[in-house]
This record gives structure tokens, C-alpha cells and sequence, in this order.
């Protein structure tokens, strides 16, 4: 493994701070997205999803009117607790305190495993050799994210940016790193070489609140990271987004198979 596709420590408590923000501050993954992958990947009632770093599990809550049983898991007791919380009317959701590194066999087979803006934190390597010998022969990965397009509506992105990195410099950021290998080059290497990409772009309603609790939800700006500055952070934030009311979204997932699946 080359120093560029490393990983980075693994800190189950890395979230710790920010899992109560997490869910009311990042951006909902489309609906319309979560059913083309699950067209596309042939998801039906009798299958099993893996949700691998489920967070506050709102892709497991997604899936699993989709299928027959959602695996969610997560190496932070705050983030499961959360998710739980969120999915009481989930029957068909199990939550598991686990990391990548806890992946066996021994957890069963999956038809899709879905990972929501956490891939980056694995050993990606490791992770998707070990998810080879879990996934069904003709199922999928899904690694979903979220980005903002470039339109006038989203100026104010950058203000927020700035913000954030007068007081939380994110050093971890991958996207900043021009040695950082992409995931397509990490999944083109891999058991599941087949790529397709699917995305959604909206126009949605934000406000300001909503970008303290998604500020708050970052690794380095989480209240934990900042410490006494978080408050002066969040009244940096109100002050200079005040008037903030949309924003345009793209919610994406990078889709992979092994490449005799058609």
C-alpha cells in the first residue's frame, strides 16, 4: 500500500461530538438516488443490506423498506445510539458496534453494502477484500456522497468554508492531499472493478440553523475538535449566513460490481 492510499489512525470516537448533529445538519441523500441504486443493483425484499458506517443510519433507514433485513454498524457508540433512537419503527434494521476491521463472514452474506461519506476513513484495501468473501456473487457496493455544484445559489459556500477553517484547519481533509488516491482507482484495483456513477441534483430549503448543526457535524469542526471555540464558531456562523435560504445539492453514489456482473 502506497503512503497515498493509507489510512488514516482509526479513532472510533472520532464522531463522538458530532453525532448529535449530524443527522438535523448533512444533507439527506435523495430518494429518487436511493431507489436507482436499488433498481440498478437489483435490490428485492428477500435481500440483505450492509450499512457500513452507518452514522446515525439514515441509509439503513432508507434501505430497509427495500429489502429484508439491514445490517447497520458503527464504531461509535454515540452515532448507534442516535441511530437507534432514529429508527424505532425499523423493525428490520439490526445495529452492531463494528468497524471495517470487525468484517467476517461470520456476519452473512449481503446482496449490497452501502457506506455513506465513510469509505474515506477505512483501510480501503482491507475493506474490500474483506467485503469479497460477504458480498453474493451478483451483488454490489454502493458509496454514496454529497456535493455542491458550482451555481450562484451556492456563493455563500464559501464564506462557510472560510469559516470553518479559521477554527477547525481540517488536516485530515483527503481532498486536499494531491497524493490522495480516489476511490475509483482503489475499487478499479479491487474484486469489484465494474464502476457506474448515478447522481441527483436539487434545489432544496436551507437556513442557518441548519448550518450550525452541519458545521458542528464535521470531524474538525465537532464540539469535541473546538473545545470553548465551538461557540464562537456558531456565532460566527449565524452572523454571516444569516440570510442563507437554498442551496443547490447533488446527492451521488459511485456504484461497483465485480466485473462479470451484468
Amino acid at each position: 500500500m502506497t503512503p497515498s492510499s493509507a489510512p488514516l489512525p482509526f479513532d472510533p470516537d472520532r464522531h463522538r461530538s458530532a453525532a448529535p448533529h449530524y443527522e438535523r445538519g448533512r444533507v439527506p441523500y435523495s430518494l429518487a438516488l436511493i431507489r436507482r441504486v436499488a433498481d440498478v443493483t437489483g435490490l428485492g425484499s428477500h435481500h440483505r443490506v450492509l450499512d457500513l458506517g452507518c452514522g446515525p443510519g439514515s441509509l439503513a433507514r432508507s434501505f430497509a423498506p427495500l429489502a429484508r433485513e439491514v445490517v447497520a454498524m458503527d464504531p461509535s457508540a454515540e452515532m448507534l445510539t442516535t441511530a437507534r433512537a432514529l429508527a424505532r419503527q425499523a423493525a428490520s434494521i439490526r445495529f452492531l458496534a463494528g468497524s471495517s476491521y470487525d468484517l467476517d463472514p461470520g456476519l452473512g452474506h449481503f446482496h449490497l453494502v452501502v457506506m455513506g461519506r465513510s469509505f474515506h476513513w477505512m483501510d480501503r484495501v482491507d475493506t474490500l477484500n474483506r467485503l469479497d468473501r460477504m458480498i453474493e456473487p451478483t451483488g454490489a457496493i454502493a458509496l454514496f456522497r454529497d456535493s455542491a455544484p458550482e451555481v450562484p445559489v451556492n456563493a455563500w459556500r464559501k464564506v462557510w468554508h472560510d469559516i470553518r477553517d479559521h477554527y477547525g484547519p481540517n488536516a485530515e481533509s483527503h481532498r486536499r492531499d494531491p497524493d490522495w488516491v480516489r476511490h475509483e482507482a482503489i475499487l478499479l484495483d479491487s474484486p469489484f472493478a465494474r464502476l457506474e456513477s448515478f447522481g441527483v441534483i436539487e434545489r432544496r430549503a436551507l437556513n442557518v440553523e441548519t448550518l450550525v448543526q452541519r458545521t458542528l457535524s464535521m470531524a474538525s469542526t465537532s464540539p469535541s475538535r473546538l473545545g470553548e471555540k465551538a461557540a464562537a464558531m456558531v456565532a460566527d456562523v449565524r452572523a454571516a449566513l444569516a440570510e442563507v435560504r437554498e442551496e443547490v445539492v447533488e446527492t451521488s453514489a459511485l456504484v461497483a460490481w465485480r466485473p462479470n456482473v451484468r
